[in-house]
């Protein structure tokens, strides 16, 4: 299958900092899966190299054969973190919209097929009828389900997920791995998230991420995986260079 993200031995450094490390690593189209490792192991940078947001120090990367900045357009991103001054103006309804703001008309008002589009997305995460409430006064977890709406809203071939149900209560999540479960028939997903319950649920390939990347399939999650994933002392061992650090279906993983 043709490759959604394609990483070439691509390094990445913040500063003096080491970030990310000969990355090579491949997620074909259609494929749905996790990606896991430790705090500041790196795997939001990976989101945002893939997004054109960073530019790698050395090697490539490629969204479906275009450079980042060319092929984001076909990418939803749902970020970890939203930086937002909660005296700004705006309505659920116009940050949704701004997953079609590439296109907008020139005379600056969206047509009214993005705004069904929108409305279909309010639906699709359970927050119909609230397209006119102020975004400041909702909850944590419905500011997190208006910006999942507004990465679907632009129709994506690939959704970035960076830990999507970190602000969310169970019946939420549960709504949230519905729509997944329903998504992965049509677009490529990759998820961050530190709920291996829900890596299980939705895939069975895994990303390690941790300055280096490996590939496994979710039932080699083992509890010895695991450990040299998450200890301190033994990620070393894990995450040491090895011959199969670039894998995809049907690829043994490392």
């Amino acid at each position: 299958m043709a490759a959604a993200i394609e990483f070439r031995h691509a390094s990445f450094r913040y500063r003096e900092v080491s970030v990310l490390m000969d990355v090579s690593l491949r997620v074909a189209e259609g494929e749905c899966v996790a990606m896991i490792g430790p705090n500041g192991g790196g795997k939001s940078t990976l989101l945002k190299l893939a997004l054109g947001l960073l530019k790698p120090d050395s090697g490539s990367i490629q969204v479906f054969d275009h450079a980042p900045h060319t092929g984001c357009r076909l990418i939803g991103y749902v970020p970890q973190h939203l930086h937002f001054d909660p005296k700004f103006p705006i309505t659920c309804m116009e940050v949704v919209l701004m997953g079609r703001l590439d296109r907008l008309p020139w005379w600056g008002r969206y047509p009214a097929a993005d705004r069904e589009a929108a409305r279909e997305t309010f639906r699709r995460v359970g927050l119909s009828g609230l397209e006119e409430r102020p975004f400041a006064a909702l909850s944590g977890g419905q500011k997190q389900r208006i910006l999942i709406a507004r990465a679907l809203c632009t129709e994506p071939r690939l959704l970035l997920l960076d830990e999507p149900t970190a602000n969310v209560d169970l019946t939420v999540e549960e709504r949230f791995v519905e729509l997944l479960e329903e998504l992965r028939q049509k677009v490529t997903i990759v998820l961050v998230t530190h709920d291996l319950g829900l890596v299980e649920r939705l895939t069975d390939q895994v990303i390690c991420v941790n300055r280096r990347v490996h590939r496994h399939r979710v039932s080699d999650l083992d509890g010895e995986t695991l450990r040299q994933i998450y200890s301190a002392e033994l990620r070393e061992q894990h995450f040491a260079p090895c011959d199969h650090e670039v894998s995809g279906p049907g690829t043994p993983p490392a």
